[in-house]
């Protein structure tokens, strides 16, 4: 697997988010305004994406960023769920969404209509079909994971500084590997267009949207940052 300079840079802004995370939680001690149900959405997101971690071996460097994506989300959702005095503090009534049958279940179904229509598993053993099927179901969960995040983060209003920041460069890193996966397509042998990969790339990054936009203005203006109230 190739490396270029968009996958680089989103790699670099996806590590970032988390390790921004990992010090708001660190040092405020708190996980107000934090969304536990986005963080065991990225979790599933990253156990059904790496299952080829013990099977393939694509180079140190991709080894080493499957086992740290999946090791630091599980350390949040450790921390939020039963490190204190973290967990205290996490507010279950704010963060509400149904994740399991509005996330999980629908991009479960998709998944296995994508991979039988598309015929991805044809010839392939049993396992391979799994780790495919597992695959694409990934990519589906991942592009709506943030949002019990961001339905937090609207109901709370006031955004802290490091939350934000976590959720900015999680943004910018889906926006990157948009322009890797286009640039790999047109430039590294082998490498296909995969639509429904695009689809969800943009799915995702366009529920940023808002939110970039009040995070820009908040930079911008040196003031808090405060979503706006809904109608």
């Amino acid at each position: 697997m190739s490396m270029n300079i968009f996958r680089l840079c989103g790699d670099m802004s996806h590590v970032f988010s988390i390790l921004v995370l990992l010090l708001r939680l660190r040092v405020a001690k708190n996980a107000a305004g934090i969304s536990l149900r986005t963080h065991e959405l990225f979790l599933l997101v990253f156990l059904t994406r790496y299952t080829d971690l013990f099977t393939t071996y694509y180079g140190i460097y991709n080894s080493v960023m499957k086992v740290l994506y999946i090791a630091s989300t599980a350390g949040i959702v450790y921390a939020i769920r039963c490190q204190e005095p973290i967990c205290s503090t996490y507010d279950k009534a704010q963060d509400t969404f149904r994740h399991f049958e509005f996330a999980v279940l629908p991009c479960a179904v998709l998944a296995v209509l994508t991979h039988f229509i598309s015929g991805e598993g044809i010839g392939l053993d049993l396992f391979r079909n799994f780790q495919e099927l597992a695959w694409v179901f990934s990519i589906y969960l991942e592009a709506v994971a943030i949002l019990p995040q961001l339905i937090v983060l609207q109901r709370f209003r006031e955004v802290e500084n490091l939350t934000g920041n976590y959720i900015f460069f999680m943004g910018a890193y889906r926006a990157l590997y948009i322009v890797n996966w286009v640039y790999r397509a047109y430039y590294e042998v082998g490498y296909r267009h995969h639509y429904v990969v695009y689809f969800c790339g943009v799915l995702q990054t366009a529920l940023y949207v808002d939110f970039f936009y009040y995070y820009v203005m908040s930079k911008r203006k040196g003031g808090r940052f405060s979503l706006p109230t809904q109608a």
